[in-house]
């Protein structure tokens, strides 16, 4: 049951914890990031820990999600810029105390509700809002919800301009590749040439507005594309009888099964099932 909030204002912006979520606003003249994320609801099932970093002057809250929990960091993998990050917010020396307190607040909530440590399957924060669109030092890009849409410029590179305008239907896309200098859509089969050369990719000023925009878009795409955590079917569900299994296949089966588990995908218990499984196979 809620019976206050916290909250914590700064220049950086203001986060506010209710017992049941994080809510993140985002300050006027925000990172375009940010800006074009808005305010962000975290909910307490998707927070891994709200660290709280003490300065000489101030310091620094961070919110970590849970590994799949945000399709934002998904995408980014790590690569944002602290000016652009929404989980994390600068405070000033008056407000240390209510930064320390809201930190602890999420820490005993999260045990209080049984909140665990390990991967999620599915996303619990929603992708951006679309369409999207960046321009970029070789072209533009854009997205609907449904395909993903490149047009090179005229910077572009031979080998880009002569493909023509590319256009990825959201099912032919396997994950996005995402830095500050450039924006990758990967096709299953495909080569995957450096960026310049590479017709399904984007290369970026580096600026803050196509870094933002570009972020926003490829965790777009990533939030509708099949979760990397989610367990295979053939994790799950039997495989028809089909005669003495060929030994290899049991032995690469039972590789990927180990990397599963060292993953966090499969528990001890789903993992030993599925291997005993296999053994009786051979």
């Amino acid at each position: 049951m809620v019976v206050g909030s916290i909250a914590v204002a700064s220049k950086d912006g203001t986060w506010t914890f209710d017992f049941d979520s994080v809510r993140i606003t985002p300050p006027s003249g925000a990172h375009p990031l940010r800006a074009g994320l808005g305010e962000v609801m975290v909910p307490l099932a998707a927070v891994h820990t709200v660290a709280w970093e003490p300065a000489r002057k101030g310091g620094v809250l961070r919110l970590h999600p849970r590994p799949g929990a945000d399709p934002l960091r998904q995408a980014t993998a790590g690569r944002l810029p602290d000016s652009a990050d929404p989980l994390r917010l600068s405070v000033g020396p008056d407000a240390t105390a209510t930064a320390a307190a809201l930190a602890d607040a999420v820490r005993d909530a999260r045990e209080l509700a049984g909140v665990g440590d390990g991967p999620v399957t599915e996303y619990l924060l929603p992708g951006p809002r679309v369409p999207l669109s960046v321009s970029g030092e070789d072209g533009s890009a854009a997205f609907d919800g449904e395909r993903v849409r490149i047009e090179w410029g005229w910077a572009a590179e031979k080998v880009k301009r002569s493909s023509g305008p590319r256009e990825l239907a959201l099912s032919a896309v396997e994950s996005v590749e995402w830095t500050p200098s450039f924006v990758r859509f990967r096709v299953p089969g495909q080569p995957v040439p450096e960026p310049a050369h590479d017709v399904n990719c984007l290369k970026l000023w580096g600026m803050k507005k196509d870094v933002g925009h570009s972020a926003l878009l490829a965790a777009a795409v990533t939030a509708r594309l099949p979760h990397p955590h989610a367990a295979p079917a053939a994790a799950t569900e039997p495989a028809p009888a089909t005669g003495d299994a060929d030994p290899d296949v049991v032995l690469r089966r039972l590789r990927e099964l180990g990397e599963l588990r060292c993953d966090g995908v499969l528990t001890e218990e789903e993992f030993a099932e599925a291997k005993t499984k296999l053994l009786g196979k051979l």
